[in-house]
Order: C-alpha cells, then structure tokens, then sequence
C-alpha cells in the first residue's frame, strides 16, 4: 500500500510540474559588476593547429572598476583564440590575475565565441560574449566571485588602445 502511496504522489508531482507554464515566467537578471580595461601586447599566430588556428594576445595590464570592486589587471596572462578555417568563429580563454585595491589577487578565466558571419537568413552577424570564472580567496571579502555566474561583452572604444570588457552577475 505505501509502495502505491509514494507511486501516486511521483505521479502527482509529474503532472504538476508537466503543467507549468512554457516558456517560464521567470528571465535571469544582470547585475552589472566591472568594467575592465585591459591592455594587450602584440598579438601573434602560432599558425594552423590540427584545432585551427592559434592567435595568442598577450595580456600586459589594466583597470577595472565596478560598485564592489576595483583594481588593477596584472601583467602575464593572455587571451588565446582559436579561429576556423574562414575565420568567420573564434573561440577565446583569456587567462589571467586581478589585483583589488586593497591587495587582493584573484584568478579569471574568460572563455567566450567571437562569431563575425552570416545568420541563417544570410544577415551579416557580429557576436561576441564571453562567461568569466572568478577565483578569489575564500577567506576575502571577494568571495561571493566564486559563487556566481558572469557574462561580458566588450564595449568598442576607438581611443583606448586594448579591450574593454564590461562584466555582469546572473541573479
């Protein structure tokens, strides 16, 4: 008798959750964190890999700003790409550090898409996003970084010699 207890209430729960609205009725919000400013050095190929060409640009500083965090982006890392044969996808990691300005380092790795083609109607599309991945002390006051999703997009300033990576939080 409980076996079939316990069948009904599944069956119960299935058909509860089968009769939710489609599409939900809740969007994921952003919550914009930082805007980095990153300066790069010269970029170049280590030629065509049997995964496609490889493009390394390498990540020689910066700033970043933000309502919670701010700082300065270290010397050292870079953005390595990865372009398909017609150069129309890219896919980028850019790994590199962050200093706050009260002396805190954290670890990022961005990896993205750099789509610059054609859509299925034949429209010329230009995409680019990436998800940042945080990695601060879990004893900072930096930490709620490691518990989070992110999304960036760049912003294009002509004057500014490098990247500008604006960062969002998913609620």
């Amino acid at each position: 008798m409980r076996k079939i207890l316990l069948f009904i209430a599944f069956f119960a729960c299935c058909v509860s959750l089968c009769a939710q609205t489609y599409p939900p009725q809740h969007n994921p919000r952003l919550e914009f964190v930082m805007q980095l400013r990153v300066t790069l050095g010269e970029t170049y190929s280590v030629g065509d890999t049997q995964h496609g060409r490889r493009i390394v640009i390498p990540i020689t500083g910066g700033t970043f700003v933000g309502p919670a965090v701010n700082g300065t982006i270290l010397n050292g890392g870079a953005d390595y790409q990865l372009a398909n044969a017609d150069g129309t996808r890219t896919e980028l990691e850019a790994i590199y550090s962050i200093k706050t300005h009260d002396g805190v380092y954290i670890h990022v790795r961005n990896r993205g898409i750099i789509y610059n083609g054609t859509d299925e109607m034949g429209k010329k599309q230009f995409y680019f996003k990436a998800a940042p991945q945080f990695e601060a002390p879990a004893d900072s006051r930096y930490a709620w970084l490691n518990n989070a999703l992110f999304v960036c997009e760049p912003e294009f300033t002509p004057a500014f010699k490098g990247i500008v990576l604006n960062v969002w939080k998913v609620n």
